[in-house]
C-alpha cells in the first residue's frame, strides 16, 4: 500500500482494459449480446406495431364520427331551411289577415266591430269553460 497513487490508478486502469478486451473476445458474450438486442428490438417493434394499430382504430372512429356529424349538420340545416319557409307563410299569412281586418274595420264601422268584440268574448270563455272542466271531467 506504499506505492504511489499514479501507479495505483495505473494498475486499476490496466485490470479494465484486461477484463475489456477478455470480454470483447469471448464470442458467447457477443452471441448473449446480439440476441438480447434482437429480442428487444423485435418487442419495442411490436410494441410500436401495437400502438399503430390502435391510433388506426381510433384514426377510423373519429372519422366515422365526423361523417356522422357532417350529416346531422346537413339534416339539421334542411330542417332550419323548411322551418323558414314555414315562418315566412306564416308571416304572409297574418299579413294578409291584418289588411283584411283593416279593409273590414274601414268600411264596416262600428257593426263589424261590436261582431268581432262578441266573438272574441265568446272564445275566450269557451277556452276557459273547457279548461275548467276539463280534469273533471275525467276523475268520475
Amino acid at each position: 500500500m506504499s506505492e504511489p497513487m499514479h501507479q495505483r490508478r495505473n494498475r486499476s486502469n490496466d485490470n479494465m482494459s484486461y477484463r475489456n478486451s477478455n470480454n470483447n473476445n469471448n464470442p458467447s458474450s457477443l452471441e448473449s449480446g446480439g440476441r438480447m438486442s434482437d429480442t428487444n428490438s423485435n418487442i419495442i417493434e411490436q410494441q410500436n406495431n401495437d400502438r399503430v394499430d390502435e391510433l388506426a382504430l381510433q384514426v377510423a372512429r373519429l372519422k366515422g364520427l365526423t361523417i356522422d356529424i357532417g350529416n346531422e349538420v346537413r339534416e339539421q340545416n334542411s330542417l332550419l331551411d323548411d322551418m323558414g319557409d314555414g315562418f315566412s307563410g306564416v308571416s304572409n299569412l297574418l299579413g294578409t289577415s291584418l289588411k283584411r281586418i283593416g279593409t273590414m274595420l274601414e268600411s264596416g264601422g262600428a257593426k263589424h266591430m261590436c261582431y268581432m268584440v262578441t266573438f272574441v268574448v265568446f272564445v275566450m270563455v269557451f277556452l276557459y269553460w273547457v279548461m275548467a272542466f276539463k280534469g273533471t271531467s275525467g276523475a268520475r
